[in-house]
């Protein structure tokens, strides 16, 4: 099954994001330019609407920036990270495209990378733990 992020945003504010995973691979996406750490790759998400589950939400925001359908399972690590302007907190989903091929529709750029690649690109502060966990245990 395939390693998911979930990004749950302190403030009463929560976002997700998934880490999909094909093979060896899984998927990375570059923020746009005019977004909070333009250009910086990460795993894809957004913010958990009122009435949704964190479950609800990521399969929701993956649909709307990569255009597929998630099957999510269960936890595989929670992470914390504070920003200047917002604190976060990542919890790491195991899960699997449902249906689908990611397109790049919020993103600025999307690539499959071995963990073996993560150093060299640029990531989201607070993917760092969860990236060094992946590297860990070659996932």
């Amino acid at each position: 099954m395939s390693r998911w992020v979930f990004r749950l945003q302190a403030r009463y504010e929560w976002a997700g994001i998934q880490v999909i995973r094909n093979g060896d691979k899984f998927l990375i996406c570059r923020r746009p330019a005019d977004k909070a750490r333009p250009l910086l790759w990460e795993f894809v998400g957004g913010k958990v609407e009122p009435g949704e589950t964190p479950e609800e939400a990521l399969v929701r925001e993956c649909r709307e920036e990569l255009a597929v359908t998630l099957s999510v399972g269960d936890v595989f690590m929670d992470v914390v990270h504070e920003y200047p302007d917002i604190a976060i907190h990542l919890t790491v989903f195991n899960a699997s495209i449902a249906e689908g091929t990611p397109r790049k529709i919020e993103h600025s750029d999307i690539r499959w990378i071995t963990p073996g690649d993560i150093p060299h690109y640029e990531f989201c502060p607070a993917d760092a733990d969860i990236l060094e966990q992946m590297m860990a245990e070659g996932l």
